[in-house]
């Protein structure tokens, strides 16, 4: 996978419903963009079934060293790497926010959505962070995306 994005959308798989609906603003917009809920080739390789409602659960009692977790983190570091911006969903775990901090290294624009609990100096990493839906597609529309 070598594919250009505009952007790499990561969020936590228990926030899947609200994750979708970034997506799909994108795929209205007609943004390129990757997502790892939406990532079916790796999922097959990795033989977990996206459709799983229980996918979180399977995928985080596999041991580390499990070769399905191997390919699902070289498919999304990949994914992350070819993207030319970061958004996460809030609320996050903390696998999605440490893609916030290697997309903040690689010096890539870094945006989210949503509200987070508490103030955290660190999200100073992101350039803006979104109250709502409306807010991004205004954004996008703007930065001509």
């Amino acid at each position: 996978m070598n594919n250009n994005y505009k952007f790499f959308i990561a969020g936590r798989t228990r926030n899947k419903e609200n994750i979708l609906k970034i997506c799909d603003i994108f795929q209205e917009m007609n943004i390129s963009h990757y997502c790892f809920l939406k990532n079916e080739i790796a999922h097959q390789k990795a033989k977990l079934d996206l459709q799983d409602e229980n996918i979180a659960d399977v995928f985080e009692s596999l041991e580390l060293e499990d070769p399905s977790v191997r390919i699902i983190f070289e498919h999304d570091l990949n994914g992350e790497k070819h993207s030319d911006n970061f958004l996460l969903v809030l609320p996050a775990g903390k696998s999605a926010h440490i893609e916030a901090g290697i997309a903040y290294g690689l010096g890539k624009k870094c945006y989210a959505i949503g509200e987070y609990d508490v103030t955290d100096s660190l999200y100073l990493i992101f350039d803006k962070i979104f109250k709502n839906e409306d807010e991004l597609k205004e954004f996008l529309k703007k930065e001509n995306y």
